[in-house]
């Protein structure tokens, strides 16, 4: 588990998970909490289990969205519900216990904390969320709970760098299309009109338009750094079957 100093407020309690300290096997190792993969189910709810114990929280208690890489956020103040509509990217609550999280696997995981007002908020951020906002829509969120955004602290996982993110010529053209400003998030690659791509700071960029208190990145590579994080992008480029997902957690407790 990876803390943030920026996040340790009395208490919230969080962290960014690595792949390290779980049960699963193979290109699973060891701590997936993917339960969209097709890795043994027993094993992925045992990994969420040792998760929710490590933060001292109920694993019933430990709640991530149907993530669909949109700018959808949920307030919840209890768990899932049966027939509750889980798609999502963000989480936000107010609710001390009830630990919200969010999944990756090289798109940037972003945890919120408003201290003052005891409102905490996750959210899933790849490109797209990025683009159509669940980075503010989260903010916002919190807002309706009581948050000020510029008591908001906001902390940037674990995500893709740019040095492992190249992307086509048609990628890099719709952000510029969009805002000629984006082209300070590009730079060409050795393949012809080929770009790398600087998620991370394209996130913490939009965090700071935004106009929260304190945006941080704590400028870790999942592509890269292979023995702590799974990787989509790594994987894609070995052909295996399937990847891992991190799991990144905040709750309010009762401190």
């Amino acid at each position: 588990m990876i803390e943030a100093k920026e996040l340790k407020f009395p208490g919230i309690s969080h962290g960014f998970f690595t792949r390290q300290g779980g049960v699963s096997n193979g290109i699973y190792t060891s701590l997936n909490t993917g339960l969209g993969s097709d890795d043994n189910r027993s094993d992925v709810l045992e990994n969420r289990r040792r998760i929710a114990g490590q933060l001292n929280v109920d694993p019933s208690l430990l709640v991530t969205p149907y993530q669909v890489h949109s700018p959808d956020v949920i307030h919840l103040d209890a768990p899932w519900t049966e027939d509750q509509d889980r798609k999502a990217d963000a989480l936000v609550t107010s609710t001390p216990g009830l630990a919200i999280g969010v999944s990756t696997a090289d798109c940037g995981p972003v945890l919120f904390a408003d201290p003052e007002a005891r409102v905490v908020g996750a959210a899933h951020s790849g490109w797209k969320g990025a683009v159509t906002g669940v980075l503010e829509n989260t903010i916002a969120a919190m807002e309706k709970l009581g948050a000020k955004r510029e008591r908001i602290t906001a902390v940037l996982g674990p995500t893709i760098s740019r040095a492992a993110y190249e992307v086509g010529p048609e990628f890099q053209q719709r952000f510029v299309d969009s805002d000629e400003g984006n082209s300070a998030y590009f730079s060409p690659s050795d393949r012809a009109d080929h770009h790398f791509f600087d998620l991370p700071a394209f996130i913490v960029n939009r965090l700071k338009t935004a106009g929260v208190g304190q945006a941080v990145n704590l400028d870790l590579c999942t592509y890269a750094d292979e023995d702590r994080f799974f990787s989509y992008r790594r994987t894609t480029h070995r052909k295996e079957p399937d990847y891992g997902r991190l799991l990144h957690v905040i709750v309010l407790t009762g401190d």
